[in-house]
């Protein structure tokens, strides 16, 4: 890539697009070797030859990019690489430009669908590809940028109410479908790490601890963790949450969620509980961090382990390591620390099955996160890359 190839208005093929995708493509096998040459378990020419290949050619960078696709997600890379690596850091801050302009166009169209009164999209506001995530990476790049502030002012204004027909819903309502196959009749309000409010609150929560203040922050934060108070139930397995909130829900006050689902990062009480030890950290509470922490490692047990399958960091046993770990890293108890050796343990028995397709290689819910995860249970302190920071858990 060269940095006159980001581009907001090239028609992209399939394979240019699937090839900056942090998500599935080759851009997260690359941070995989990053990490691996920085910890010196692996080498530099291997990690040149991957970053190479997920950067040759043209770069997303119109409304469509995000942290997960595009300029931010190889810029993202780009930083992991340029932190060890000099050559790496003129095309790092070409594309940090890009982004800012990204960023810049992105908030003006939201400002225009707030003001046709328009309910928000996961594209516009989410950890994905959304503005949560574009602010997640600024946070890391550009942490006293004006830009940073415009983007926790606009997370801010997702958590002030508004009225539609008569009832109250959060600024983060949607009026699409979570998922083609789950239909919300109405719409719905996200509560999960990759799409709804525990995003937003860890957001937030990330920007407080580091100094990076708006106003209505607190406030902001105070609005989400009184969310999940009012939707947090309880089971005989722990605290839990409905992954989302419908129409019907809001007026009866109860979810039409009977039961808990299963724990992970991007939905379930894992990253709930993670991103309210953030936000609980952040604003000094330590009643609120104590709670979390024990939501987190009630989490943990076997019980709720022997339901996952998926080895996956969205969904699955490398998403619910890294979250834990970086949890128990925190945390004032060392309740879920004692849990880490028996997700290590589950986590290295299945990935050593046979290795999978090629489209299984990338980071969301391939290869590339199961091994980044094992690379943290190998290693002393945090990764070098901090490639977990694209998790809103650190």
């Amino acid at each position: 890539m060269t940095p006159d190839e980001a581009t907001s208005g090239t028609t992209l093929t399939a394979d240019d697009a699937a090839r900056q995708s942090l998500a599935r493509g080759p851009v997260g096998t690359a941070l995989l070797h990053i990490e691996r040459a920085r910890t010196g378990s692996g080498s530099w020419d291997i990690a040149h030859a991957h970053i190479r290949r997920a950067a040759a050619g043209p770069v997303e960078a119109g409304e469509h990019a995000g942290l997960y696709y595009g300029a931010p997600a190889l810029a993202f890379l780009l930083r992991a690489a340029a932190d060890g690596e000099p050559r790496y850091r003129r095309a790092r801050d070409t594309l940090d430009d890009h982004v800012l302009r990204l960023a810049r166009r992105r908030l003006t169209l939201a400002a225009g669908r707030a003001e046709r009164g328009e309910p928000t999209t996961f594209a516009e506001y989410d950890l994905f590809y959304g503005l949560t995530g574009v602010a997640a990476l600024l946070l890391r790049s550009h942490p006293d940028s004006e830009i940073l502030a415009a983007l926790l002012r606009y997370v801010i204004s997702l958590t002030r109410p508004h009225h539609e027909d008569g009832v109250e819903l959060p600024g983060w309502w949607v009026a699409h479908d979570p998922d083609p196959t789950l239909p919300t009749l109405g719409g719905h309000a996200n509560l999960g790490m990759a799409h709804g409010a525990a995003g937003l609150l860890a957001l937030l929560a990330l920007a407080t601890a580091r100094g990076c203040l708006v106003d209505g922050q607190e406030e902001a934060i105070a609005a989400l963790t009184g969310w999940f108070d009012r939707w947090r139930q309880d089971s005989a397995d722990g605290s839990w949450w409905p992954q989302w909130i419908t129409r019907e829900d809001l007026h009866t006050g109860r979810p039409t969620q009977t039961g808990p689902g299963r724990v992970s990062w991007c939905y379930g009480t894992i990253g709930i509980a993670r991103a309210q030890q953030l936000a609980a950290l952040a604003i000094h509470d330590h009643r609120r961090a104590q709670d979390a922490e024990n939501t987190l490692a009630a989490a943990l047990t076997d019980t709720q382990l022997d339901r996952i399958s998926d080895l996956g960091l969205c969904h699955g046993l490398a998403g619910i390591y890294q979250t834990a770990y970086r949890a128990a890293c925190d945390a004032r108890s060392s309740a879920i620390g004692r849990r880490l050796p028996a997700i290590t343990t589950r986590l290295e028995q299945h990935a050593t099955a046979p290795t999978r397709r090629e489209e299984d290689s990338g980071l969301l819910t391939g290869d590339a996160g199961i091994v980044l995860a094992l690379e943290s249970t190998r290693h002393v302190g945090p990764p070098r890359t901090g490639w977990d920071t694209c998790l809103l858990i650190t």
